[in-house]
């Protein structure tokens, strides 16, 4: 780690004088973890109060708040009515195309939840059922989700970016009564079908989908007047919800009902499908909305770039920010559509104070050139957060000086799809971070950093990420198939009862915790473990480099060899050889010479998924001279020919 890296950034003076969290919180929850817990989840509105916190008598699948009931919906809108804010814009939603934009307030989301929870109850859904919702980000993927909320129903929600078998499968393994979707979503400024992929999704004759009773298409696109339809299982949203009545009486359902399933990404064979309850789910997500995102009530505006479907785009862009009253904004498009500028146009019409994105997306405005944030007013931010890989120093830094104006706290959060939500985190009023470390486990969380046999390594050692006891927004199983959570999950260490997140880690000398990414993207050269997050980070810091993907690739000599694939930044010059030697003395500088790349690749672009994940697996497949494995959810296969051609 170079030596930079250290630098620490307190909070500001004013900051911490009025953030939400304070340092005595750590001491409360160590104190006594479960009332702490219960504490925050009275954050919420029970219709039927819990008397008791956790049952873990039934390890590892854990009960929060059994006895009580609550409406996650009610949770997240009716109850801003009921309080006098009705009229507080809940989203601002900005469509792709540039002149499409909604405002939505509390009332007004009410009235629509309400109307899509009667049609919904009015063609025979009942609480427990399944309803697959495949939509690009427009307002009515986010009123199906709190509908089925509403309702009981638990919902699954599949990226509009999976391919037609991605959906099937997906709805198949949770046996979805139906499934709503639209015409269409706009890519890059043109439209594109999705309903037609649901078609294909379902089938047709002795080849349909068993479970699937009826299609709401939403109309976006308007790009197809052959729409292909289906009669009596096919029905437009405008014609159906749009004409439900929006007086609806919502139920309690008890804290374990389950309120979504969430397909993992990335998995062969049968899809994984994680459980997620409501009353521990919405407390934890409720909870680290409020105090990581220091989020102020009726001042700040919230930007989460993720998409729902990912458990980002569930935590922090629907239950989260909804149930704390919040004020967001949703974008519906990519983020160079119609050109690079976009998101900082964003941020600068609505206010936005508060912005969460990946560092892939921070490396990419790396890439286009601090001129065109520069370009902008963006001094109504105040806090930024960074999710779904480990951001490297470099990129931190970046983001702190260029998109924050040197004066905005960056919350550096870790968590999963498994967890439901933000386990560590810097706390933005409390902690003196360091970038490219997550810094500390949240009040409440426990985690540590083992060996093989499951003994606490030393300061500065790498080691496994686990989580050693219960936390509230806890996944509660994979949908039909309890022996593969254990096995996934718990069995690494068994013996201990731990949650195993798959992810290496250390804890520095400071106490500091870094997430070095997957332990199988930890390499083991010559005998050193060699995390691929480090390298990259390393290669990241050299002025010339953009972004970097690091895969560890079969060597007869040191087991694994080191394998970089990196783009360079606008105007960077290709020199060769001497550029080569450059960036393998960068890595040597930074991390060890050992940790030299035996390989480096200069190429115009890296394989990601539509979500802005590197396909570091399918790199591996190309370094190894393998065949390539399933392409079906990238942005663009064709990369890896322009991959394959600079190889030679």
């Amino acid at each position: 780690m170079s030596s930079n890296a250290q630098t620490v950034f307190p909070p500001s003076a004013d900051f911490a004088a009025q953030a939400n969290a304070t340092a005595a919180m750590y001491e409360r929850a160590e104190a006594d973890p479960q009332e702490f817990w219960a504490e925050q989840a009275r954050r919420l509105d029970w219709d039927t109060p819990f008397t008791q916190v956790l049952d873990w008598s039934n390890a590892p699948f854990a009960s929060w708040f059994a006895d009580g009931k609550l409406n996650v919906a009610v949770n997240c809108v009716d109850r801003h009515v009921t309080a006098g804010k009705g009229d507080r814009v809940a989203i601002h939603w900005v469509g792709e195309p540039i002149d499409d934009h909604r405002d939505i307030t509390y009332s007004q989301l009410k009235d629509e939840v309400s109307r899509a929870a009667n049609y919904l109850a009015g063609i025979g859904l009942q609480a427990g059922d399944r309803v697959a919702i495949y939509m690009p980000m427009v307002p009515e993927a986010i009123i199906s989700m709190l509908a089925c909320a509403r309702l009981g129903l638990t919902h699954s929600v599949v990226f509009a970016g999976f391919s037609s078998a991605a959906l099937r499968s997906r709805v198949d393994d949770a046996e979805a009564k139906v499934v709503i979707t639209t015409d269409g979503q706009y890519r890059r400024g043109a439209p594109a079908p999705l309903k037609a992929q649901v078609d294909e999704a379902l089938g047709s004759g002795a080849d349909a989908a068993p479970s699937v009773e009826k299609v709401i298409v939403v109309r976006r696109t308007n790009h197809d007047p052959e729409l292909p339809w289906v009669d009596g299982r096919d029905v437009w949203w405008e014609d159906t919800v749009g004409e439900a009545s929006p007086e609806h009486q919502p139920e309690a359902f008890d804290a374990e009902h389950p309120l979504f399933l969430l397909y993992t990404s990335g998995t062969t064979g049968k899809p994984k499908g994680i459980v997620h309850t409501s009353g521990g789910y919405l407390t934890q997500a409720s909870y680290t909305f409020h105090n990581v995102f220091d989020h102020k009530e009726g001042r700040d505006v919230f930007w989460c770039g993720a998409d729902i479907g990912w458990v980002t785009g569930h935590s922090y862009l629907v239950y989260g920010p909804l149930s704390n009253g919040a004020t967001e904004v949703i974008y519906e498009g990519t983020p160079n559509s119609p050109d690079e500028h976009r998101h900082f146009q964003v941020i600068e019409k609505y206010g936005v104070t508060t912005y969460y994105i990946a560092p892939t997306l921070i490396r990419t405005f790396m890439k286009w050139g601090r001129e065109i944030p520069a370009a902008h007013d963006l001094s109504s931010l105040r806090l930024l957060g960074s999710v779904g890989e480990p951001i490297n120093p470099e990129a931190w830094r970046w983001y702190h000086e260029v998109i924050g104006g040197g004066r905005c706290p960056i919350v550096d959060t870790w968590w999963q799809t498994e967890t439901g939500g933000i386990m560590v985190s810097p706390l933005p009023g409390v902690t003196a971070c360091k970038p490219g470390s997550a810094m500390r486990p949240l009040p409440g969380i426990s985690a540590n950093v083992v060996d093989d046999n499951g003994v606490p390594v030393a300061d500065g050692e790498q080691g496994y990420l686990v989580l050693d006891q219960p936390w509230p927004g806890m996944l509660r199983g994979i949908w039909g198939d309890e022996q593969r959570f254990k096995d996934t999950y718990w069995s690494r260490f068994a013996e201990q009862g731990w949650y195993f997140a798959g992810d290496g880690a250390r804890y520095d000398e400071d106490g500091a915790l870094w997430v070095l990414g997957r332990v199988d993207d930890v390499m083991n050269v010559s005998g050193h473990r060699i995390s691929t997050a480090e390298v990259e980070s390393a290669l990241v810091s050299h002025s010339a480099v953009a972004e970097a993907a690091v895969i560890g690739a079969a060597d007869e000599t040191t087991g694994q060899g080191i394998v970089a694939f990196v783009i360079l930044m606008e105007g960077a010059a290709d020199t060769g050889e001497e550029l080569i030697k450059a960036l393998r003395d960068q890595v040597a500088v930074d991390i060890s010479p050992i940790a030299k790349p035996r390989e480096i690749n200069v190429v115009p672009e890296l394989p990601k998924t539509r979500s802005g994940k590197i396909m570091r697996r399918l790199l591996k497949d190309v370094a190894e001279g393998r065949e390539l494995g399933d392409t079906s959810t990238l942005v663009d296969p064709s990369v890896f020919e322009a991959i394959r051609a600079r190889r030679g």
